[in-house]
């Protein structure tokens, strides 16, 4: 890069820099879209950053989001659908596998905005796994579970070749899939280093978040429905586990940890609670310091069910975390929240050049502006 080329970018990593920074200045004024339909744009008088609403053409719920950039993203959802943007979100591609409309895509994992794979969740073979490498104009399906007792949930990736999958537990632990080709192939591994399952615990296929991985190595697991909601973690790739308990409520099998974000090996946020919209979920969040080693409950935690979490780009204590009543901004990395929009969503993402999206119900998608 040409001495030029880096004066570019420090200037715009500096003035993105800048725009993290007015989102924890102020956070009465983060994310102050209003919640309008899926067609919606700018809000009128917008002040400070807020949700831009994209209009996808779609009306599935996308409880799948990949963002690859500010420019780029992909999300996927309900009746096997899959679209991608390359534009900012002005205009999508639906680039949804042929014949894919029985199936429930509950998670995307992106490379680019040509290489991704996506999820599709259900008993038996509605569990599969599918692959594109040039932009969704064909797609591969690389797994097919045939196991009726297995049902997959989330999937997730810690660079370009090497990725999991889990399902709900088979036979009284999770079941854990390994690729090292980006998900061009797959095989279970080995059950030997998994603790054991409670009693009607699993993991919620809401988000794409209840397996998320930081760096190399290190992968957690989120589950609910136990009499405990707890957090698994693992350093070398899904082959030996240790469990915590969260602070989240569980005991029912709508409750529990949803969703969860490390912005690193050590500081996670846990969020859920009890997705039933008649029920409260008044200790929705949980935040660690040590790797899931531990979890302490949010002093002041998002105010109801939450299935989506992510850090603010390049922020040490900044994050956003989504549901279908609205969207919260924490300041000191989850340890209290606030809510900032009342707009519907299933899930967020975020990336290093600071394009943050979410994805939801009635082909709602946005990106936050600045």
């Amino acid at each position: 890069m040409t001495s030029k080329g880096k004066t570019r970018r420090m200037v715009s990593v500096g003035l993105c820099a800048a725009a993290v920074a007015a989102v924890l200045a102020a956070p009465a004024q983060a994310a102050q879209q209003a919640s309008g339909d899926a067609a919606g744009g700018d809000a009128a008088g917008s002040k400070g950053p807020s949700w831009n609403l994209k209009n996808t053409g779609a009306d599935v719920r996308f409880r799948g989001l990949a963002a690859v950039s500010r420019t780029a993203a992909w999300v996927a959802g309900s009746k096997g659908t899959v679209l991608r943007t390359a534009d900012g979100g002005r205009s999508w591609r639906n680039v949804s596998p042929p014949g894919a409309g029985e199936l429930e895509f509950r998670d995307v994992e992106a490379f680019d905005s040509r290489r991704a794979v996506v999820l599709a969740i259900g008993e038996g073979e509605a569990s599969r796994v599918l692959r594109t490498d040039d932009g969704g104009a064909s797609w591969t399906e690389s797994f097919r579970n045939t196991d009726p007792k297995a049902f997959y949930d989330c999937i997730t990736f810690f660079d370009s070749r090497h990725g999991l999958a889990m399902s709900d537990p088979v036979d009284g632990t999770y079941r854990i899939l390994s690729t090292g080709d980006g998900g061009k192939s797959w095989k279970v591994l080995p059950n030997a280093g998994m603790p054991a399952a409670l009693p009607g615990e699993a993991a919620f296929a809401a988000g794409g978040q209840c397996l998320v991985s930081s760096g190399p190595k290190d992968v957690w697991l989120a589950t609910g429905g136990g009499a405990t909601a707890r957090v698994l973690h693992s350093a070398d790739r899904g082959l030996n586990w240790t469990v915590a308990d969260s602070t989240i409520p569980a005991g029912d099998p709508a409750r529990g940890v949803f969703a969860l974000a490390f912005r690193d090996r050590a500081h996670g946020i846990a969020v859920g609670g009890d997705y039933r919209g008649d029920q409260v979920s008044p200790l929705a969040g949980a935040v660690s310091s040590d790797g899931g080693r531990s979890w302490q409950q949010s002093k002041t935690p998002p105010p109801a069910y939450r299935s989506g979490v992510a850090w603010l780009p390049h922020s040490r204590s900044g994050a956003l975390a989504v549901g279908p009543t609205g969207t919260d901004l924490t300041l000191d990395g989850g340890r209290s929240w606030r809510t900032v929009d009342t707009g519907s969503f299933d899930t967020v993402d975020c990336t290093p050049d600071f394009g943050c999206w979410a994805s939801g119900e009635k082909g709602r998608v946005a990106r936050l502006e600045f």
